[in-house]
């Protein structure tokens, strides 16, 4: 089922408008998540609004906005009075001007969303839009509201359809001089960086994110799916520490010899789909993706359920997360 659409409306470039639909690029619903619950009943917590003063649980309606202008003291603000100062973009993407995409910061990049025309018309509109900015090379720089914010995009072509990056404001973005100030002022010497510029040779490749495993989500699911099963939880054992690094030299020259006499571990790449538990075909696998837990202790007993455990962990079953909104 393809995601719900987190804001839609028109895309403009002078008198050329057509309309579209923006998508989120990402998405979090696939990593493991907990719920707060009550250790004596194993019922899940819920939370309530109320006055920090009484006490009294307060209503939905009864809930506007205030900005703290003192210890106790707030400014209210209605939601009307916001209404009344809504931009005239809220529906519109306006390209406002055409930038290299070099000029632009790693620092200002928010997220990645994806653009395509809503419904039959305005295709070609679209793709006159879309044309333009990939034969300038160029990236289209407009405006967005998402939740009543007014967000500055970053368009670029990406095969049929624009990647739109939200983009930070200046006051979002720190000065990095506060914070290296004190780094030294160090002379490395030509043998030192030579034998480091060896090292990331060594370590050099193609960027391939799909052979990269998230290690600490493949110890939730380990952990997960053991207690699922009833196997015992095994604790862990201290790390080894390598000590102080006492001279740089011998540093790189022991990483080196190190590289040499163990070949780098693989990355795992980890693709679970939720599809093995509703019974649909899978994905296509990658070597070392795990399979999925389903026997549940009470059926069979837990000691089938421990027989059909893998020894490697997998995604624990859960109902699907709704798309969240962008803002």
């Amino acid at each position: 089922m393809a995601p719900r659409a987190n804001w839609k409306g028109f895309l403009r470039l002078s008198l050329v408008t057509c309309p579209v639909a923006l998508y989120p690029a990402t998405s979090d619903t696939e990593k493991v998540s907990f719920n707060q619950i009550n250790r004596k009943t194993g019922h899940r917590i819920k939370y309530l609004k109320v006055d920090a003063e009484t006490g009294d649980e307060v209503t939905s309606e009864d809930i506007v906005k205030g900005y703290k202008v003192d210890t106790d003291t707030y400014i209210e603000v209605t939601k009307d009075e916001l209404d009344d100062i809504a931009l005239d973009s809220t529906h519109t993407i306006e390209i406002d001007e055409f930038v290299p995409k070099t000029d632009i910061d790693s620092r200002y990049l928010i997220r990645p969303y994806y653009l395509v025309p809503d419904g039959k018309v305005g295709h070609d509109a679209f793709a006159v839009i879309r044309e333009t900015i990939r034969s300038m090379d160029k990236v289209a720089i407009g405006r967005v509201v998402l939740t009543n914010r007014e967000h500055i995009i970053a368009l670029e072509p990406l095969g049929s359809g624009l990647m739109g990056t939200l983009l930070r404001y200046p006051y979002e973005v720190r000065g990095e001089k506060d914070y290296f100030d004190d780094i030294q002022d160090v002379k490395l010497t030509k043998d030192m960086l030579d034998l480091a510029k060896h090292i990331v040779e060594k370590k050099s490749g193609a960027f391939e994110p799909e052979l990269f495993e998230d290690h600490y989500e493949t110890a939730l699911i380990d952990l997960i799916n053991k207690k699922r099963s009833g196997a015992p939880i095994a604790a862990k054992a201290a790390p080894k520490t390598g000590g102080n690094v006492i001279n740089l030299m011998d540093a790189l020259k022991k990483s080196i010899a190190n590289e040499k006499d163990a070949s780098p571990p693989a990355k795992v790449a980890k693709d679970v789909s939720k599809d093995a538990v509703k019974g649909k075909k899978p994905k296509k696998r990658v070597e070392g993706q795990r399979e999925m837990l389903l026997p549940i202790a009470g059926k069979g007993g837990k000691d089938a359920a421990a027989k059909a455990a893998p020894k490697k962990a997998d995604k624990p079953a859960r109902a699907p997360a709704r798309a969240k909104k962008a803002g």
